[in-house]
């Protein structure tokens, strides 16, 4: 983004600790910042069913800025604006940063008296914010990934009614992100979908190539789930795959990402792990699924079949052929095991 000389100044002034109060992180910060980036949002293009609500904001608050304004590790970034040209800030000196704190709306209704943000560059300079309302954006979770807020130039109050109206704006963003969560969410397990996996590895990949990291992918099928269908039923099938996703999330470590893929179809996306390591965490997978109660009664056995593909920083390839190599190598294993 683009600071003026004097915002620069002041700017470095606060992140040399100059200024009063910077703010804290929230206590769920690693669990809130996960989901967050699960949403594939940062850094996308502009959305008509958010703008709509920041002009409409705009207009019904009178005031000369409105912003979608989501929190990232080291930034706040900017999901729909308008009255600004920036696309994001330094999260040390954001109002919104703040704001996230609180589960009601944080008012300011006077910067310059206010001695979190009076030394804040973008009140001593562009774009010279003496007003501020900000309501948290507030997920199922309960995860407050940014918030909606109105700036003004001017210093103003805000009536009780007027926090009810923001809180409302507020509730409408906040549809509009659990929409797009269930787009990339598998309801019946709520691990990731397809499309909410693949655009979260592709994010992973990135991240392995630039911190020159090695990452495994494993293809997983589970073995007889047509015949649990078709003898005990969909819900008993149901519950296997919901049993399942909860053992991967016993079994894999926090920073693994996994997803249902489709059917009985499972996907892990291990980072900075060795091969012994990952054979470690399938057999403890393998057993712990093996050792599920059921009521089968001891007519199926619970087990799956699965495919590693390796991605190497110094010869990466694309997610899509990661997949398709895992995906082969788990039929080959399947096929072993009939042949037995």
């Amino acid at each position: 983004m683009f600071f003026s000389a004097n915002v620069k100044r002041h700017l470095c002034c606060y992140l040399q600790g100059n200024s009063i109060e910077r703010p804290l992180l929230p206590l769920n910060e690693q669990a809130r910042l996960e989901e967050l980036r699960s949403l594939n949002v940062l850094d996308s293009q502009s959305e008509p069913a958010f703008d709509r609500i920041t002009r409409l904001a705009q207009q019904f608050f009178s005031v000369p800025i409105c912003v979608i304004s989501l929190i990232d590790e080291h930034r706040q970034w900017f999901k729909s604006c308008v009255g600004l040209d920036v696309t994001e800030t330094a999260r040390d000196i954001s109002f919104c940063a703040h704001a996230i704190l609180y589960k009601d709306p944080l008012v300011v209704e006077n910067a310059l008296n206010d001695k979190r943000f009076e030394d804040n560059p973008l009140v001593m300079g562009d774009p010279n914010i003496r007003f501020y309302a900000g309501c948290p954006i507030t997920l199922k979770s309960g995860n407050r990934i940014g918030t909606l807020c109105l700036i003004d130039h001017q210093p103003r109050s805000f009536s009780k009614q007027e926090t009810k109206a923001l809180i409302d704006f507020a509730a409408i963003v906040e549809r509009e992100f659990a929409i797009m969560q269930l787009a990339t969410t598998d309801e019946l397990t709520l691990l990731p979908n397809r499309r909410g996996f693949i655009g979260t590895a592709e994010h992973y990949l990135d991240l392995c190539i630039r911190q020159h990291l090695k990452a495994k992918l494993v293809f997983i099928d589970l073995d007889n789930f047509k015949t649990i269908n078709d003898k005990f039923g969909h819900a008993a099938g149901d519950r296997v795959l919901k049993d399942f996703a909860g053992l991967l999330e016993n079994c894999c470590r926090k920073a693994d990402l996994y997803a249902r893929l489709s059917g009985d179809e499972f996907v892990i996306l291990f980072t900075d792990l060795n091969s012994s390591e990952c054979d470690t965490i399938m057999q403890r997978l393998l057993l712990s699924f093996s050792h599920l109660p059921n009521s089968f009664n001891n007519q199926i056995e619970l087990s799956f079949s699965y495919g590693i593909a390796d991605f190497s920083d110094q010869q990466p390839c694309s997610l899509t052929k990661l997949l398709s190599v895992a995906d082969s190598r788990m039929y080959a294993e399947k096929a072993q095991k009939k042949a037995r």
